[in-house]
């Protein structure tokens, strides 16, 4: 896994993944899989919370609920959905009442056979370095979880 960072509040991970492509993009696009990983360590995504729309234009959300069952909702648009290969999408939490977008990322799979090589660049923040930081280190939990998930 490598990590770039960029000096505009973006960044991209990169990974490898033990599953192929179509797997992987099944993964970010179906509710019930999408349950099984989507959030940080020692937190649930019940596929009841989870709602996706998927065509450029829809809404997505999804409702994290901690350990001691606090909820975190979050929601976006898709802007791009190009399967197996590429989602855009922005994601933020839909009860900022500043009404501004979070972010745009922007999910690239790349087909190695049997595994698959997922890029994930994020940018666009309305928010300060610290929030983008600890929104990196979440991303970085959701994807040990997805990595969990595919094996």
């Amino acid at each position: 896994m490598t990590m770039t960072n960029t000096p505009d509040l973006e960044y991209t991970i990169t990974r490898v993944l033990d599953a192929p492509r179509e797997t992987v993009f099944k993964a970010w696009t179906e509710p019930e899989r999408f349950s099984q990983w989507f959030g940080p360590h020692g937190f649930t995504t019940p596929v009841s919370l989870i709602t996706m729309d998927l065509r450029p234009g829809g809404e997505w959300s999804a409702c994290l609920v901690s350990p001691d069952g606090a909820k975190a909702p979050l929601g976006g648009v898709y802007r791009e959905i190009a399967a197996p290969e590429r989602l855009v999408f922005t994601t933020g939490d839909p009860d900022n009442q500043e009404g501004a977008v979070a972010s745009v990322a922007t999910l690239t799979l790349t087909d190695l056979g049997d595994r698959t090589e997922m890029s994930f660049r994020q940018e666009g923040y309305n928010t300060d370095e610290a929030h983008a930081e600890a929104a990196k280190a979440g991303w970085l939990q959701f994807f040990d979880r997805l990595a969990e998930h595919l094996a």
